[in-house]
Order: C-alpha cells, then sequence, then structure tokens
C-alpha cells in the first residue's frame, strides 16, 4: 500500500486544485540512531506532499471562502521553520518503515479500508500517514528515541467507517497507533490528548467502550463536527475513560492548561497510562483560518511541558505526537517549532 520511495529533495507539484507551486523539503541531517532512549524522533517523509485536498472550505471565523485548507503547504512551511531554526539539526530523522496494512483493520471496517484505497494517490499516502505513526511508536517503544513527532498528513481524528473522508481525514492514525501499541508492543494503557480546535469524534467513537484507551480532548463544542459534549464519558466497560473538555471561542493559554491541570491530570494519574500519544492540531492557536481559540506557541510548549511531566512520572517519557489540524501555515510552523523544541528538553 506504499507510494514508490522519494528522495528528500523532490519537487512538491500542484498544492491546491488547479494551482501550481514549486519547493524542496530542506534534507535531513544523517543522525544515528541514539543507542538508548533518549532525543526526539521527527518523522517526515515527502511523499505526504503528494495528497491533494482540493476541496474548498468555508472559514466561519472570516465568513470566506478559503479554498483548500490541508494543503500541502502546511508541511513545507513546517519544514522550512524546521530547518531555519536548526531544530532540524537537533532532531532524530525516522521515516515510516512499517506497514501499516495489517493494523488499519484493528480500527476500520474492511468496507471502509478498500473504499479509501481506491482513491488514485490518497489512498497510498493516507496509509503512508499510518505508517508514520506506527514507526514513531515503535521508535519509541524500543528506546531508539524518548519521544517523537509526527509530521504527517493526511491528519486522522475524525476517520470513521464511512467508506470516504470525513474532516480532511481518512484513517484514524492515533486509534490505529493506539492499537497497534497494545497488540504488537505489549503496552497496556494508552491515554489518547487531543488539544485540536475540532473534536475527535472518530478516536471517541473507537474505544467508546473500551476501558484501556483514556481520551482526552480539549475543543470548540459548536465547530465540526459538532461533537464532544462532556456528558460524553463512554459506556460499559468504557464508562469514565472518555473525558470531552469544550471550551469557549477565544479561549486562552491560561484557560487551556486550566483545563489540563484540573480535568486531564488527575484522570491520568489513577489510569496510570504506559504510553502517550498526542493529537496535536494547532488549529487551536490564534489567528488560525478554521478556529477560533487563542492559544499562543508558548501556550502549545505549556501542554506539552504539562504531558512531558505526566509522561515521566508514568509511563518513562513515552510520547507519540501526531499532527493533526493547524491551517494557518506561518502559525501551524510556529506552533510546531514551539511543540518540538519543549519535546527535546528532556
Amino acid at each position: 500500500m506504499l507510494l514508490k520511495k522519494k528522495t528528500r529533495r523532490d519537487f512538491l507539484g500542484t498544492i491546491c486544485g488547479t494551482t501550481a507551486a514549486l519547493s524542496i523539503y530542506p534534507d535531513f541531517p544523517a543522525t544515528p540512531p541514539p543507542t538508548k532512549s533518549s532525543g526526539t524522533g521527527y518523522l517526515y517523509d515527502t511523499r505526504y506532499l503528494l495528497h491533494i485536498n482540493s476541496r474548498n472550505v468555508f472559514s466561519e471565523n472570516l465568513g470566506r471562502w478559503i479554498g483548500t485548507a490541508d494543503s500541502p503547504k502546511r508541511l513545507v512551511k513546517i519544514a522550512e521553520r524546521m530547518n531555519d531554526s536548526g531544530l532540524i539539526q537537533d532532531v532524530s530523522a525516522l521515516s515510516p518503515s512499517v506497514d501499516s496494512s495489517p493494523h488499519i483493520n484493528n480500527i476500520h471496517t474492511l468496507e471502509h479500508s478498500q473504499s479509501i484505497h481506491k482513491i488514485p494517490k490518497t489512498g497510498e499516502v493516507a496509509a503512508l500517514a499510518v505508517s508514520g505513526a506506527l514507526t514513531a511508536v515503535q521508535a519509541v517503544s524500543e528506546g531508539r528515541v524518548k519521544n517523537a513527532f509526527c509530521a504527517i498528513r493526511p491528519p486522522g481524528h475524525h476517520a470513521n467507517n464511512t467508506g470516504k473522508d470525513e474532516g480532511f481525514c481518512f484513517y484514524g492514525n492515533v486509534a490505529i497507533a493506539a492499537r497497534y501499541a497494545q497488540r504488537q508492543l505489549g503496552f497496556k494503557k494508552i491515554l489518547i490528548v487531543d488539544w485540536d480546535y475540532h473534536h475527535g469524534n472518530g478516536t471517541e467513537n473507537a474505544f467508546w467502550e473500551d476501558p484501556s484507551v483514556l481520551f482526552f480532548s480539549t475543543h470548540d463544542l459548536h465547530a465540526y463536527p459538532r461533537t464532544g459534549d462532556p456528558n460524553r464519558k463512554g459506556a460499559g466497560p468504557g464508562n469514565g475513560f472518555n473525558i470531552n473538555v469544550p471550551l469557549d471561542c477565544g479561549a486562552t493559554d491560561d484557560q487551556i492548561v486550566k483545563a489540563f491541570e484540573k480535568q486531564l491530570l488527575s484522570a491520568a494519574e489513577r489510569f496510570q497510562p504506559d504510553f502517550i500519544l498526542i493529537s496535536a492540531g494547532f488549529d487551536s492557536r490564534v489567528d488560525d483560518l478554521l478556529g477560533c481559540f487563542s492559544i499562543t506557541d508558548s501556550g502549545f510548549k505549556r501542554l506539552t511541558r504539562i504531558i512531558m511531566d505526566l509522561a515521566d512520572s508514568t509511563c518513562e517519557g513515552r510520547i507519540v505526537s501526531l499532527l493533526e489540524g493547524g491551517y494557518n501555515v506561518d502559525g501551524l510552523a510556529m506552533a510546531v517549532e514551539a511543540h518540538v523544541s519543549e519535546l527535546l528538553d528532556h
């Protein structure tokens, strides 16, 4: 299900619709894998640029159509920022290598995966995004890196089993990674933290009755997909393992940090996760095209530190962070820089 390997200097063709642009992804340094659990992994592959989503999107914040939101330019800008800041020299480069095909159907129906696989190019890139998530989880599990950030697309936390994309998402990257950590790598309890502006309804649905996965989400209840009511706490044995914390439009750093400190930490400390996954959506950042929160880069550093401290106290620091939303491409790149720089600060 994987595309032919591309080099790090492959050109990016069409960015959105019929608008063409060329951009070169900066080279990764040749970084040998660490001999013990140290350092931060940074997973990326130029093939993620090959998925083109030409859907025209209306921004309620701006009151106008903005064109394609999930553009390949999102990853190009992240790459440029990582290179210009020098952070690319500090991370350990990871490339997707785990075959995702045996693991996608741990979350998705066969009908859904067959439908997605038939989408030209996008089906293969979506499977490659899953591969990236699984590769990073494996690298952290094996102690090759202490934690990791995955600059992948398409995102995944809205994906259900409809046979099509939902909110730019095709496969539930974070949900599949959680099951992989459990079934292939032997971790029993997984914490998923989702700070995307939009509620991760696909992730919630995947673990609705599952007490082995604690799902925590901050989001705007009134934004797409208009799910994430705080009264939805899971069902059956999963009751109490789904924590939704809606925030108001304009939510600040202090407000989202308070939500984490007041509602996540006590639940997570009781849960005692063996592994932590982050659905790192940066559309909750100030001035995003599709979000109306006011989280700053400093705020994302604070959230990252909260999760790192929690991971250090419960699961030997094991964290894998997966890119979800973020549609102001310059703001997205700055937020990722802040996030990765904090992950590096062990």
